[in-house]
């Protein structure tokens, strides 16, 4: 008999485990006492479609609560099946009701689904952010190299966090629009006096375009002057330009050479020939003897005529010891 009651206890307790298990009935009293309409069924079957129902049941509370009738039971349901993370979606739709953002359900659930802090995104809109930018480095058109550092505040576009752009996109644009405002400055000088110009001068050129986020203001953090960029070029283009100059005058130097030694080729050339045909001369003298063309004391007379010469030429030169002497 006690075995019996053991065991019939025992069944019953492992019933009413089941029971609660599968039919949440505290839950389903907490979500009638704050007002939420769902049944033991629905729960019942949150449970089979293995979806948390307490995570469902204080989405649908808070929402209740906070006044949004926009959301239901069914889209938070498929949100959580999705992979999406139904608590961001509810507490960012909260938080945009109570600062008169206009978030609908689906556009709170497709940030979400897109990998981005749906609630992070609406707390950005309240309170905006401030980025930093890395050293932007430009060069002005007097030359001289300037450094800058700039604050950029933006505020989350949630019409546009789904596709667009993120904050390195920002980042990148704003330093583009630095460098541009720097190099088309006359004098770095302009640019130290008047660093607001290069904040009003960006803005102009709208570089939230197609991004996730809302510029504010561009304030430049600081500003330091770096190298003489034109001068170095300058030094560069000069040691180029010489070295351009010496190798044309090396180019020269060498083309004088192998003329030089062309001309002197030239010279020993007609050299040979000279004594080539100072060789033949005696043949055409011994030829003209036996032809009777020359006779002896036209012979005598043509050695005179070279003696004589010869005389005159070595008179006509000064030697080294005449000129020492005088």
């Amino acid at each position: 008999m006690e075995i019996t009651l053991i065991l019939l206890v025992a069944i019953v307790l492992l019933a009413l485990a089941i029971f609660f298990y599968y039919v949440p009935f505290f839950m389903w009293i907490s979500a009638r006492v704050s007002g939420v309409s769902i049944s033991l069924i629905q729960l019942f079957l949150m449970r089979i479609r293995k979806v948390p129902a307490n995570v469902i049941v204080r989405a649908l509370i808070e929402a209740h609560k906070a006044g949004l009738g926009d959301v239901n039971r069914d889209d938070l349901e498929a949100h959580y099946l999705a992979g999406g993370n139904v608590e961001k979606v509810v507490h960012a739709l909260v938080s945009a009701a109570k600062a008169n953002i206009d978030l609908e359900f689906k556009m709170a659930t497709a940030i979400d689904l897109a990998g981005r802090d749906v609630f992070q995104a609406v707390q950005m809109s309240v309170n905006p952010k401030v980025i930093d930018t890395p050293p932007v480095t430009a060069v002005a058109k007097d030359g001289i190299q300037l450094i800058a550092k700039a604050r950029v505040t933006v505020r989350a576009n949630i019409r546009q966090l789904v596709g667009g752009a993120g904050e390195d996109t920002v980042l990148a644009r704003v330093g583009e629009g630095i460098v541009s405002s720097i190099g088309s400055s006359e004098s770095h000088k302009e640019v130290l006096e008047n660093p607001d110009s290069i904040s009003k001068l960006v803005l102009k050129k709208g570089l939230d375009s197609g991004t996730a986020f809302e510029i504010l203001s561009i304030d430049i953090a600081d500003i330091d002057i770096g190298k003489n960029i034109g001068a170095t070029l300058q030094m560069d283009q000069a040691q180029a330009d010489k070295n351009i100059a010496q190798a044309k005058a090396e180019e020269r130097r060498a083309m004088a050479i192998a003329l030089e030694q062309e001309m002197k080729a030239k010279a020993q050339e007609a050299r040979a020939k000279v004594i080539e045909a100072e060789a033949e001369v005696p043949k055409a003298m011994a030829e003209a003897f036996r032809n009777g063309n020359l006779g002896i004391m036209d012979y005598y007379k043509m050695k005179n005529i070279e003696a004589d010469t010869s005389m005159r030429e070595s008179i006509a030169k000064p030697t080294g010891g005449s000129v020492g002497a005088k």
